[in-house]
């Protein structure tokens, strides 16, 4: 692994970036003197040296996965091992076609997992997309243009509005230097950045002083220092988190694999009771051991691998429908599985664009609808529309937010260019019946200050007709210490500001900013100076209270999570009072429930972590590293979680995760690559829909699994039964895998495409752990399992007392295969499929019936398909007589279906 980015030989102790001094607590002199550079940059000859001591200023791909470990892969199944033991035995004592025909089913399986797996491996490559292109550097005092992965350590860098920040830097000069950190923080709104430092233990959503990698600049321009490079990087430090992280198993996996385990011994304990038993009966070796491969063939469900697999693809489609794009299969059924959903705030939760949702003044206070910088929206009253005609004090407000903004929000083009601030201030205008552009032309500007660190204002001065007027935005107590009057909403003149008025403004913008608004101050003057810091006399307009709001349906949406007996936890980089004001919103948690900051988390240790996720809905000021350590606290305290989130800071958590599910449009490269589901439409609403999706196809895996098992465990029993009560073998080999192959694979498959149960959302989530051979699962399966091997055995030894052994091999062989298709309506579900509405649900399994009678009456009728298989032509009469027997499991499995309906209802009306 490449080193993070070093100084030169010579610089002085600690000054290698790995570990990293504290850049962002050292006077920029120092910084310089420790990075051995100057104010002018470096020499082209020093760059030169560096690069070759340090490395592109790049992030090293991950190795990728080699196609032939995604092919070993496909053979790690238990289920997989057994079939190719039983094609090995088959294949060493000369049953050539028994071999073959398990090849087939493994190749099958293999190909369809490699193709899908293939596709889904390829994790961490979005890092590399994620490099600026290029990057303006000073050397020698000259400015020139170089691609990004050439900057060193002590490299100057020029940057302004719009560009890629390329590297870690410390600011040396910024004039309104703001930059956007949603991916790399979660702070919802521009980070002003400055050339003062801050504390040492600062923590990197508030280090001011520094820039980084992976970031953008929202407003202003200056000139920084380069301090990290490639791995050295907060963005590197996120690529390393990731590689530290080994993904663990589905929930599906390891149900799979518990099964596998018990298929195993099932397969193991039968075969050697029955070839133990026959031998001591005095039957021929060779005999007992085609009986012993037909029993192993006959506990192996040779069509579950597949059929899971298909099953898997077909809940893709069916997500992919609903606008969730599903990038690896077994995510499908553990997004179904989840107890808890970890998301992040900036860009899931909420909109993820800045929306002024209030106007305050010192007598008015206006509600704004609409969310976000498309959305239409209006000014409001206690529900009704403000007449902005009958109070000019508002319109000179939304006058001042229009004309001291220097954002554009293209509307058309759904593009938003400049401060994200600002470009809430031009929304209200507009949503206030403002002409922007007409506005502009009628109120020139003449001079401008822009914002900056020390007055945390700025001052936009314009000509209106005769008059020049003087149009300020900022901080409210930077605003509010160059005011002497405050403007009524009557549009009389304006008010003294006295010690009160001033009291109670503050007042309101402490309540505001505890809501979790950031609060903009405007305020207007005329004749004045231009200059921050000599503005004085101006007139209060009013607050404007921005927020990233809460997107449209989250609220909803978790309301539906709960019903379904799953968890919403807010994970955020983002300021604990804006968390807690959209947890609060959201109905995440109450008054007076408890907020987790970055600071605190860091102080609890791993048992008091393990107390707190039980009870704490919202985090604040998190890091990636403690995004992952609460998702793996979770885990360990035996929860399913899925990861929701959009940002680079999300990446980490994203992957430790059970099933990590990024924002398809907002998501940066990295969560993308990184996250199993990909929401295609950005609407959290669709995690919802993926749940139901996932509860549906874990609700038809269980189904088929059901209807595979006991089909299984009936040819064993059958078999079994044959053996202890010395009856001749009443399967073949390849009777038991045609049976597996096709007549039971069809139905299955059907089974994976059976509609969703009614409520699927109103129930609480499986536990994590639970075994699909649950006791009533198991139960169950018994009991059809044994009616099927009982009106098999009475069809095959009431035709071995009657008939030739032939005929009763094959009126055995039919009898137990309708009587398996009869089962399919057992497998369906707990509703009763006598009903029309019911038969029809599932077209596929009517399909299903069709084929595998067809089939079955092929595998009797075609000459060379029944001598492969070892069966005779049945007349009529005995066609009859095995259709009545079949017919008894799927009868009797029905009426107790009907008999637990009826039970239910009159339970459900009981008073």
């Amino acid at each position: 692994m490449r080193r993070a980015a070093a100084l030169p030989s010579g610089a002085e102790p600690g000054s290698v970036l790995d570990p990293a001094p504290a850049w962002h607590a050292l006077h920029p002199d120092r910084v310089l003197q420790r990075l051995a550079s100057r104010p002018d940059g470096l020499t082209p000859r020093e760059a030169v040296e560096r690069l070759a001591r340090c490395g592109p200023n790049s992030l090293a791909p991950p190795k990728p996965v080699p196609a032939w470990r995604i092919l070993a892969d496909q053979f790690a199944s238990v289920v997989v091992g057994l079939l190719v033991v039983a094609a090995l035995i088959a294949t060493v004592v000369g049953d050539r076609l028994e071999a073959g025909a398990i090849g087939v089913v493994l190749l099958i399986n293999t190909v369809v997992g490699f193709t899908v797996e293939l596709r889904a491996r390829r994790a961490m490559e979005g890092l590399l997309r994620f490099q600026a292109p290029s990057a303006r550097v000073v050397r020698s005092g000259a400015v020139t243009q170089l691609s990004a992965t050439e900057l060193v350590p002590g490299d100057v860098i020029e940057l302004e509005t719009g560009d890629a920040v390329p590297a870690d830097a410390r600011v040396l000069y910024g004039t309104d230097l703001h930059t956007d950190e949603a991916a790399l923080t979660g702070e919802s709104t521009p980070v002003p950045k400055a050339v003062r430092s801050v504390t040492e233990r600062t923590s990197l959503p508030e280090r001011s002083s520094l820039l980084h990698a992976g970031t953008t600049v929202a407003a202003g321009r200056g000139r920084a220092v380069v301090v990290a490079t490639g791995r050295g990087t907060e963005l590197g430090r996120v690529g390393a988190l990731l590689e530290q992280i080994r993904e663990g198993p589905t929930p599906l996996e390891r149900r799979l694999d518990a099964l596998g385990r018990r298929l195993v011994g099932l397969a193991l304990a039968v075969t050697v009771v029955v070839v133990a038993v026959g031998v001591i009966q005095g039957s021929a070796l060779r005999a007992m051991i085609e009986t012993g491969i037909a029993l192993a063939i006959a506990a192996i469900p040779e069509g579950l691998p597949a059929v899971a697999t298909i099953a898997l693809a077909v809940g893709m489609h069916r997500m992919a429908r609903r606008r969730a794009l599903v990038r690896e299969l077994d995510a499908v059924e553990a997004l179904g599985s989840a107890t808890v959903v970890c998301a992040d705030k900036t860009g899931t939760l909420t909109a993820n664009e800045m929306t002024v949702t209030r106007v305050v003044g010192v007598d008015f206070d206006v509600e704004v609808s609409g969310v976000g910088y498309f959305g239409a929206g209006t000014l409001h009253r206690h529900g009704r529309p403000v007449d902005l005609s009958r109070e000019p004090l508002l319109e000179r407000l939304l006058q001042a937010a229009a004309l001291t903004s220097r954002a554009t929000v293209d509307a058309a083009a759904a593009r938003v260019t400049g401060d994200r601030t600002d470009a809430a201030l031009s929304v209200l205008a507009h949503k206030g019946g403002q002409d922007t552009v007409a506005l502009q032309a009628r109120m020139p500007r003449q001079a401008e200050v822009p914002f900056s660190s020390s007055t945390r204002l700025s001052v936009s001065v314009h000509r209106d007709g005769p008059t020049v007027r003087c149009m300020v935005k900022g901080a409210p107590s930077s605003v509010l210490d160059r005011c002497d009057r405050v403007g009524r909403a009557s549009g009389h003149s304006p008010a003294v500001l006295d010690p009160a008025t001033r009291s109670a403004l503050e007042d309101c913008n402490r309540l505001l900013a505890a809501g979790g608004h950031r609060v903009i101050a405007l305020a207007e003057g005329e004749g004045q100076s231009v200059g921050g810091d000599t503005i004085r006399g101006l007139v209060f307009l009013g607050f404007a209270a921005i927020i990233d709001p809460p997107a449209d349906g989250v609220r909803e949406t978790v309301r539906a999570l709960r019903g379904a007996g799953i968890r919403t936890v807010m994970i955020t980089g983002d300021q604990a009072p804006t968390a807690r004001a959209i947890a609060l919103d959201l109905g995440l948690m109450d008054e007076g429930d408890r907020l987790v900051d970055g600071e605190e988390l860091a102080t609890i240790d791993d048992r008091g972590l393990r107390e707190a996720v039980q009870r704490v809905r919202a985090y604040s000021r998190v890091s990636p590293a403690q995004k992952v350590r609460i998702v793996a606290t979770l885990q360990e305290l035996g929860e399913t979680v899925a990861m929701l989130g959009d940002g680079v800071n999300d990446a980490a958590a994203l992957k430790q995760s059970d099933v990590g599910v990024v924002m398809g449009v907002r998501g940066t490269d990295v969560a993308k690559e990184t996250a199993a589901v990909v929401l295609q439409d950005d609407r959290f609403g669709t995690i919802a829909a993926a749940v139901e999706e996932g509860r549906i196809i874990h609700d038809n895996i269980r189904k088929f699994v059901f209807y595979l098992f006991s089909c299984n465990l009936a040819e064993v029993l059958v078999l079994m039964v044959s053996a202890v009560l010395a009856l001749p073998l009443p399967l073949l080999p390849l009777q038991i895998l045609w049976l597996n192959l096709v007549t039971d694979t069809f139905p299955a498959l059907a089974l994976a495409l059976e509609p969703g149960e009614p409520r699927v959302m109103s129930r609480p989530p499986r536990e994590p752990e639970a075994s699909i051979l649950s006791p009533p699962f198991l139960r169950a399966l018994l009991f059809y399992a044994g009616l099927i091997t009982v009106v098999t055995l009475l069809g095959y030894v009431t035709a071995l007392r009657s008939d030739r052994p032939e005929t009763a091999v094959t009126v055995g062989f039919m009898t137990l295969a309708l009587a398996q298709l009869f089962h399919l309506g057992n497998a369906r579900g707990r509703r009763p499929v006598l009903r029309l509405r019911e038969v029809v649900a599932n077209r596929w399994a009517l399909a299903a019936v069709a084929a595998v009678v067809a089939l079955q009456l092929l595998s009797i009728r075609w000459g060379r398909l029944a001598h492969v298989l070892g069966t005779v032509p049945l007349g009529v009469r005995d066609l009859l007589w095995i259709v009545g027997l079949a017919a008894i499991p799927g009868v009797v499995g029905q009426a107790l279906e009907l008999a637990q309906a009826r039970t239910a209802t009159r339970a459900a009306g009981a008073p």
